[in-house]
């Protein structure tokens, strides 16, 4: 992949031609991608800004350009999720501004972003938008402020104006068809933060003949010549030469032009105050053998380095090490001491990470001080061990172009230096024979597994567990597709699916492990499987049916040594996986196995308790003359989906027992107890005793069973012909009453206490008459509680609901009053809900 480049200037060279990478190539909107970052990072005074765009799939938030630090040593990030934790998805999510002033704010509001990027900085994420459409967002980091500040609120609103200005401008740019698509295919611009050049340079062509000498204004300033006063003559240059250096100067120029190769020579050019500093001249002869008056000419530059040549040549007899790493850890420069030092060639260390190259550096701890003083822009030191029992200490300091370190032998090793991540090794650390592992995961990659455990744990059903995996694992890794097959008699079972057709994995479903397919040879072996193309798929499988997708990773689910499923990811596209990438989806399957083991065992816990709840609650009410009865049962959203609550409908001779009741918990021992009051009430009332007898006896049998749960009921026997019912309350929510003409009301009914307190304790009847087409609703408290509110305003928001929705058919009503209730995610009770309308025969007849 090649980057885009940037000149001094800041206009960006388009190189996508050059490269394979020209997916998604819009030269307008890179140049408006660089323009605003580098704005953003100039004016909020941070050392690192980046802008991410909405991929084409709208799941991901892709890394569109970077100033400073580059995406490659946040890997992990390259792509975030749009529904992740992260500050930049908060920012798009949100349309607002996410200013987090230092690392205890980011710790506060985003702990996982602290776990994995542990140092101090300050950041901020605005969304890049325009009108209604949001295209991305644009972050930039600070080195956190001593006093604990961020961005003033000037700042803030300069980088809100930026972000809106580019959003302005892709909008544009969308219009006219122009902004392109944007995935992790297309090649991020890279543009390194702004600086003064480090080598002045200035361009010449002499005419060794006449002595004709044209100069640029930047070679006449190297000589201290205003370009004004220049009077195109090399003598007039040359008079401002150390005159030791102009005779070998002129006879190195006459060979060069004689044998026509290139001039390099030092000279010396004089300050005017007795001093003088050192230029390098470079020249060469025009390439036009024919043209005599051409091959008398010397074209080149002047290169004044000021006082760093100096510096080098000074460094380079310093018998410490000394070595500057790019923004992205390469090494740039090292002495050689810095080769004696670590023992090895300085062409196999330029150009590449230290951790890459030396074995005894390659412990992620090392990685991770390196990206402390880069992230934080703090100084760090730490101490290494260089087999077989050498200690070394290194220092790293941190600039906006990149950093500078040094090394040095440590006799005695001692606690490394205070800093963001600092690491203290002693001489009791790892053995002589310990080596670290070969390759280490990115903080980014950290992240990924952070996220995705933390999803799991919120999920409880094997459903959740996968609707958990595809909102993270799909935009992290850029897939299109996933499934999940679990284990079940030792054959594969499809659980859930997305982005495959459902005719596709049909042909796979109850296929046994011994087949030889890539799912069941990854679970039977217990190692992932990566296929990057479809011809390594058909060349191990031949003849397998291939979907749409031409790169796959089939991992298995292996918890406690069983194997519990297989997890499959599909890409669109050829997907390269680095081994990064490889180690990270193996860890990631331990995790889903983990979960979803947990998942599937709660739900096999979950069918047996509901089957329970489902055997003790009726399975259909009796029809009765003069009576519409409805009920409804609705589990909580949390727990076992198993409680106490219930309601039965109980022929009694002329009449009809109705009850509602709730036992507390929500678990087996609950359902149990609730089993025994129903029994109760039922045997009580078909034995003809009063309503307030039938509470009395059962609270007796409650309390002789020595009941661990307290319960409530309110129980109603109504007489169908003359519309008379008696109501006895024990502990439990007033009923409710809908009359003909659509008002409700809340009946003021005594109660007696909960069932299970007192063996004595008495129960007052209360009776009425009810007028023909009037609804008596019963019901536990489930239905009403709500946080911060009183049972009063409970219980009457409920009698408004019952006026406003009836008036059409019971079965409508029941379901209108549970709306509400089916709609939360959070309700932690049950609820029950019966509904009784007096409808006589005289009535029903007109």
């Amino acid at each position: 992949m090649i980057e885009g480049n940037v000149s001094a200037n800041g206009v960006a060279s388009n190189l996508y031609p050059f490269g394979a990478a020209s997916v998604g190539e819009a030269p307008e909107r890179d140049d408006a991608l660089v323009s605003a970052i580098v704005g953003a990072v100039e004016l909020a005074g941070a050392h690192t800004g980046s802008v991410f765009l909405l991929s084409a799939d709208h799941r991901s938030l892709v890394v569109a350009a970077s100033c400073g630090s580059p995406p490659s040593l946040l890997s992990g990030w390259r792509r975030i999720p749009v529904n992740s934790g992260l500050p930049v998805a908060e920012a798009y999510r949100s349309g607002r501004m996410v200013h987090l002033a230092g690392a205890e704010e980011t710790m506060r509001r985003f702990p996982q972003l602290s776990v994995a990027l542990p140092y101090p900085f300050g950041s901020a994420s605005v969304p890049v938008r325009a009108g209604e459409r949001t295209f991305g967002t644009m972050a930039v980091v600070w080195t956190a402020r001593p006093d604990g500040t961020g961005l003033s609120r000037a700042q803030r609103r300069k980088l809100r104006s930026a972000a809106d200005r580019l959003g302005t401008t892709l909008a544009g740019l969308r219009a006219r068809g122009a902004l392109g698509e944007y995935d992790e295919r297309t090649a991020p611009v890279v543009v390194p933060l702004p600086s003064a050049p480090v080598i002045r340079v200035g361009l010449f062509d002499w005419n060794l003949e006449t002595g004709a000498l044209t100069a640029d204004d930047e070679l006449c300033a190297i000589f201290g010549m205003p370009p004004r006063e220049f009077d195109g003559r090399a003598a007039t240059l040359a008079a401002m030469i150390e005159p030791a250096d102009l005779p070998g100067f002129r006879s190195a120029a006459r060979a060069a032009v004689q044998e026509r190769h290139v001039l390099a020579h030092c000279l010396r050019i004089r300050d005017g105050r007795g001093g003088h500093h050192t230029v390098e001249l470079w020249g060469r002869v025009p390439e036009s053998p024919d043209d005599l008056e051409a091959s008398a000419h010397l074209v080149g530059a002047v290169l004044d380095s000021g006082s760093r040549m100096a510096a080098v040549a000074a460094i380079e007899r310093l018998a410490d090490g000394f070595f500057a790493l790019s923004p992205d850890g390469r090494l740039a420069y090292a002495n050689h001491s810095l080769e004696n030092l670590l023992r090895v060639r300085q062409d196999e260390l330029l150009g590449r990470r230290p951790w890459d190259v030396l074995p005894w550096l390659a412990d992620p701890v090392y990685e991770d001080r390196y990206r402390a003083a880069l992230v934080s822009q703090q100084p760090v030191s730490f101490l290494v061990r260089r087999p077989p029992d050498n200690w070394l200490v290194f220092s790293l300091h941190p600039g906006a172009q990149g950093m500078t370190g040094w090394a040095a032998p440590a006799r005695q090793p001692v606690p490394a230096d205070t800093g963001p991540g600092a690491t203290t090794l002693t001489a009791g650390g790892p053995p002589a024979s310990w080596s670290p592992p070969p390759a280490a995961p990115r903080v980014g990659s950290l992240y990924r597994v952070l996220t995705l455990g933390s999803a799991l744990t919120e999920a409880v059903t094997a459903h959740e567990v996968f609707e958990a995996v595809a909102e993270q694992l799909l935009p992290a890794f850029g897939g299109q597709k996933l499934a999940i097959a679990v284990v079940e008699e030792r054959r594969l079972r499809l659980l859930d699916q997305r982005g495959y057709s459902k005719r596709f994995l049909a042909r796979f479903e109850g296929t046994p492990l011994h087949a030889r397919l890539p799912v069941t040879d990854a679970l039977t072996s217990g190692a992932p499987l990566f296929v990057e193309s479809r011809e390594e798929l058909l060349e191990t499988y031949p003849g397998i049916m291939v979907s749409q997708s031409n790169s796959w990773a089939f991992l298995p689910l292996i918890a406690s040594n069983r194997p519990v499923g297989v997890c499959l990811l599909g890409f669109d596209d050829v997907h390269r996986f680095p081994d990064e990438e490889r180690g990270v989806l193996t860890a990631l399957g331990g995790l889903i196995a983990q979960a979803l083991e947990r998942a599937r065992l709660y739900d096999a816990e979950f069918a047996l308790a509901r089957g329970l709840q489902n055997a003790l609650l009726p399975h259909g009410l009796p029809m009765l003359p003069g009576l519409d009865v409805t009920g409804r049962y609705l589990p909580g959203t949390r727990g076992m989906d198993i409680g106490g609550d219930w309601y039965d409908v109980i022929p009694a001779g002329d009449e009809v027992a109705l009850i509602v009741g709730d036992v507390e918990g929500h678990n087996v021992a609950a359902a149990a107890a609730m089993g025994q009051l129903r029994s109760a009430v039922r045997a009580f009332a078909t034995a003809g005793h009063r309503p307030s007898d039938v509470v009395a006896n059962t609270n007796r049998l409650h309390m002789d069973l020595d009941p661990a749960l307290l319960a409530s009921c309110c129980y109603a026997r109504l007489h169908p012909r003359s519309g008379v019912v008696r109501i006895v309350r024990a502990g439990h929510p007033p009923p409710l009453l809908r009359l003909p003409d659509g008002q409700a009301e809340v009946l003021d009914v005594p109660g007696g206490p909960l069932l299970g307190i007192d063996t004595a304790a008495h129960f007052p009847e209360s009776e009425l008459r009810l007028v023909p087409g009037s609804v008596l609703a019963l019901y536990t408290d489930g239905l009403i509680e709500r946080r911060d509110s009183d049972i009063d305003s409970d219980v009457d928001r409920l009698r408004a609901s019952l006026a406003r929705m009836g008036g059409g058919r019971l079965e409508d009503l029941a379901d209108a009053l549970l709306r509400d209730a089916r709609r939360s995610t959070d309700r932690a009770d049950d609820i029950a809900l019966l509904l009784t309308e007096y409808a006589p025969p005289s009535q029903t007849a007109t």
